[in-house]
């Protein structure tokens, strides 16, 4: 895989090839570890007193992912083994070895608090008002991890009873109705139609995320279903800075969509990014009620269109550009964001074409986009300017990627989807610090050589 290289002097491979303690204290330094220190540390002074260096514990476990140890039974045999790995963790000469068992209870009490989504919030503002991030556009996109456990048999769904055929009478239809929405109303948010999310609080959206691994289903480059078990990483990673802005985890049958908005109002709600103009995902988010949300938020969305066996429009090309007598297309001019329009002139071919001469065809098309959001976005769809926005969404999975490849994100060592979501916690903040690290040695090494 090509490792992620910005336009810079410092990479985050090159972070990782300098010395430990170097490398070490570099990726620390970008994450408060006194704040997950204070969330974790014993409440009371009552019961037995506890021996245990906690800070060390904590750097220690960030330090197995940039070190890349599997297991935390790994991560004790370097402990015991590596004098200068207990020091650079943070460990005294005389403090002794946590078991695992002490590592177990520590990732408990990480799983009974957000602290590490806080610290996560806290490093992206760091960087925001570091200057590194000051991204224009925003990819959205999923990437699924196995679970550790065993996978259950994939349960058959019980075939629906054949419909009766003829239309039903109207007293019987209006009771169906009501009992339809009813049943609506009684489902849990994520088991909801999307448009359910977009009154809801993004606290609610955060609470009600399920999270225990499940059976997936996923197209393959082959266009066959591959079925898996376990769960999806949501992210919201800006296009050229390649921070994690956001991030969600959940059970692997949620459906990507559904995860878009609780994204997005993140963003919104949690995060200081005024440049912010586009968000850009693939067609797996193309359902109106995500359209809605990012206009609320007065800004574009730049979504590839899923058709979902609609007919082709009459007196429109594929992308929704007007088309003359003769089916020749419009040409996208430009976006008047006063009137959230789009302007469209003749096209080349009219140029020596009788009817444009006589006045039958029309010069000017304009376009509110308002009229349809899914089809009309700012630039239009099919222009290069779209062509060249949408591009920018394979940051997020050259993230993806990356997390997998060298920040363990497969490597999911635990059955339940509270302790999941810790590992996958850790996994994107390791990945931040390491990103905001990479930064300032950039920014250090530029002023050196200025100086």
């Amino acid at each position: 895989m090509t490792i992620i290289r910005q336009p810079s002097l410092f990479s985050i491979q090159e972070l990782y090839d300098m010395e430990p303690t170097d490398k070490y204290d570099a990726i620390i330094s970008a994450i408060d570890i006194r704040m997950i220190y204070r969330e974790v540390m014993k409440k009371s002074h009552r019961g037995a007193p506890e021996e245990l260096n906690y800070a060390a514990m904590i750097i220690s476990i960030f330090v197995r992912y940039v070190e890349r140890i599997p297991t935390i039974k790994d991560l004790i045999k370097r402990l015991n083994q590596d004098i200068a790995f207990k020091l650079n963790c943070g460990f005294l000469v005389s403090d002794s070895v946590p078991s695992e068992a002490s590592y177990s209870r520590l990732l408990t009490k990480l799983t009974q608090s957000n602290i590490l989504e806080k610290v996560q919030g806290q490093i992206v503002e760091q960087a925001i008002e570091e200057g590194f991030i000051i991204d224009d556009t925003i990819a959205i996109d999923a990437t699924h991890f196995e679970a550790r456990d065993q996978a259950p048999a994939k349960e058959e769904k019980a075939k629906p009873e054949p419909k009766k055929r003829g239309r039903k009478p109207k007293k019987e239809r209006d009771q169906w109705l009501k009992e339809q929405a009813e049943k609506e109303a009684s489902l849990p948010l994520y088991e909801k139609k999307i448009v359910a999310q977009l009154d809801a609080s993004l606290g609610d959206l955060r609470e009600g995320v399920p999270q225990e691994p499940k059976w997936g289903i996923k197209k393959n480059s082959d266009g066959k279903n591959v079925f898996w078990y376990g769960f999806k990483g949501h992210l919201a990673v800006g296009s050229s800075s390649q921070y994690i802005l956001q991030s969600l985890f959940s059970s692997g049958n949620l459906n990507d969509g559904k995860a878009a908005i609780p994204l997005l109002k993140g963003m919104q709600e949690q995060r200081s990014l005024p440049n912010i103009r586009y968000q850009t995902m693939d067609a797996g988010y193309d359902y109106e009620p995500i359209y809605q949300q990012v206009y609320r938020m007065g800004q574009q969305s730049i979504i590839a269109y899923n058709r979902k066996n609609e007919p082709e429009p009459i007196g429109f090309d594929k992308y929704f550009a007007p088309t003359c007598f003769r089916e020749h297309s419009y040409r996208y001019d430009s976006y008047d964001a006063k009137y959230e329009t789009l302007k469209y002139t003749h096209p080349k071919e009219c140029s020596d074409c009788p009817l444009a001469q006589e006045g039958i065809c029309q010069k000017v098309f304009k376009m509110k986009i308002t009229k349809d959001l899914r089809k009309y976005t700012a630039p239009a769809r099919g222009s290069e300017a779209w062509k060249k926005l949408f591009k920018k969404r394979t940051s997020v999975e050259r993230v993806n990627g990356y997390l997998k490849e060298y920040f363990q994100l497969n490597n999911v060592r635990y059955c339940s989807g509270k302790r999941a979501k810790v590992h996958f916690d850790l996994v994107t903040l390791t990945y931040n610090a390491s990103k905001l690290a990479a930064d300032r040695l950039n920014i250090q090494m530029k002023n050196q050589q200025s100086a």
